[in-house]
């Protein structure tokens, strides 16, 4: 639908919602005021889960300790962002190494009833243009002769489909690999003890998901197959962007060299800066140990992803 048409649906939808009798078939009152919040959010750039929650994984590029630290350092960044906006969050999978850094590790994000219902933007929305490579230039922590290392991760970040948005993607089990295991994440030896650990793998698109967070292996099941929702409309949503961009480019580049979007740089100097805005920051303390991202969040609004 072109804009114009847009604009003229949203005029004949608030004139209908105006009449006296509007609410006389209440059923079909509810999908004209759904029609007239969808259009209105895409006239306004809001995305069809832009309002939801998130969930976002951070991969370590090539580089051992060195970038395995460097994905924790990020996710305690993002989690002072989340805390200082209120949201929650739930560590669905981590796959840790023996001094603290993560190879790989999935959080969940949600935030409150009252602000879903605001009409303000949700976890994804905010965060959906924080996905891509994050870099690390410092004197790594790990080499004994004090050398400057450059350390890659990656971040992605897909919407969460509740039930209602279920049919939106739909998963046929026999396209499914769906393996257990022993869970790593809390609920005490019991848990342990059985396979609850869930990994799903979608054999078409060879895309996965893990979920060991639940205390039962059909919870995490039900977990890892609304990440795997995600990752695909994630991966559906990027190829057709791209392809009415007329530059659709496989995301299956190595992580330490695919395009990186921010630099996070401790030495020679300190600076952040973000590739795809320009927007750049010599106060690393505050971006890295206080999660202020605010004005890398603010200017990636502009960006066409």
């Amino acid at each position: 639908m072109e804009k114009s048409d847009t604009e003229k649906r949203i005029k004949e939808l608030e004139k209908e919602m105006s009449a006296p009798n509007f609410w006389q078939d209440k059923e079909k009152a509810q999908t004209s005021i759904k029609e007239f919040q969808r259009l209105k959010d895409k006239l306004e750039g809001v995305g069809q889960y832009d309002k939801g929650n998130a969930i976002m994984t951070i991969f370590s590029g090539a580089g051992g300790d060195d970038s395995e630290d460097f994905s924790a350092m990020l996710l305690r960044m993002y989690f002072k962002f989340f805390e200082n906006r209120g949201w929650q969050t739930t560590i669905l999978h981590e796959n840790q190494n023996d001094h603290g850094g993560y190879r790989n590790v999935t959080v969940e994000i949600t935030h409150s009833t009252h602000s879903a219902r605001s009409g303000s933007l949700g976890p994804y929305g905010i965060l959906k243009n924080e996905s891509g490579v994050h870099r690390l230039v410092r004197i790594s922590p790990f080499n004994a002769n004090q050398k400057r290392h450059t350390s890659f991760s990656m971040i992605e970040v897909i919407p969460v489909f509740d039930k209602q948005s279920e049919k939106d993607i739909e998963l046929s089990e026999k396209d499914l690999k769906i393996e257990f295991s022993r869970s790593s994440g809390p609920g005490g030896q019991n848990v342990n003890k059985r396979e609850t650990s869930v990994r799903i793998v979608h054999l078409p698109t060879n895309l996965s998901a893990e979920s060991d967070s639940e205390r039962t292996q059909e919870a995490n099941k039900e977990k890892a197959l609304s990440v795997l929702r995600g990752k695909i409309f994630k991966a559906l949503e990027e190829k057709r962007i791209s392809k009415e961009e007329g530059m659709y480019v496989s995301k299956t580049t190595d992580i330490e060299w695919g395009n990186q979007i921010r630099s996070y740089v401790l030495h020679p100097y300190k600076m952040v800066k973000d590739h795809r805005t320009g927007v750049e920051t010599f106060d690393v303390g505050s971006v890295l140990e206080n999660g202020e991202l605010d004005k890398f969040i603010k200017a990636e609004k502009d960006l066409s992803r």
